[in-house]
């Protein structure tokens, strides 16, 4: 497909902080998968951690505090898809290096459902086969991506019995390691 490539500066981060390198590996060249399969890999983990062991373990197991969607009105934690898409709109704060969300086939908030085939065609890859990863490159505007889809499957009973019980929500038979939707990540490649 021909994925452009990135040149990663961070080792010339610890030659500006006095730690010498050779010239060799100051500048070395990424794919922009690698890069958003890196991405992806913080992202899961991060998500997986809140879920299993703030969510679940605080609400499910030991039933001390309450996830909801009305956090603050319930004095409640937030749901792990709500920290995920804060996080992602800090992230777009700071950077137009790469932009990311969660979206799904069933979205429980309508404005996480898919908006481009690329986004549909990814979603339907990774809930066909949740352990590949899906890429194209799709253009919007005048901005040529990198665009990746990383299944986001049901860690914890939470995630099941949250999904499964919404008034909203379109899909009421959710498992344990079911795949509930995608990470959608995008990074801005040269066209």
């Amino acid at each position: 497909m021909g994925i452009k490539r990135f040149k990663v500066m961070a080792a010339a981060g610890l030659v500006a902080a006095g730690i010498a390198m050779p010239t060799a590996i100051v500048a070395q060249s990424i794919d922009a998968k690698d890069v958003a399969d890196m991405l992806h890999a913080v992202m899961e983990s991060d998500r997986t951690v809140y879920t299993k062991m703030v969510v679940n373990r605080l609400a499910n197991e030991e039933g001390v505090i309450k996830a909801s969607e009305f956090f603050h009105d319930d004095k409640a934690l937030p749901l792990p898809a709500q920290m995920f898409r804060f996080g992602s709109e800090l992230v777009a704060d700071k950077t137009d290096k790469f932009f990311y969300s969660l979206l799904s086939l069933w979205p429980v908030n309508k404005q996480n459902g898919a908006t481009t085939e690329v986004e549909k065609e990814g979603l339907q890859a990774v809930a066909d086969d949740p352990d590949e990863p899906f890429y194209a490159e799709e253009t919007l505007g005048d901005q040529t991506y990198l665009t990746a889809v990383y299944a986001d499957v049901a860690v914890a009973p939470a995630c099941v019995s949250c999904h499964n019980a919404h008034k909203d929500s379109p899909r009421t038979d959710f498992e344990l390691g079911d795949t509930m939707g995608g990470v959608v990540i995008r990074i801005p490649i040269d066209g």
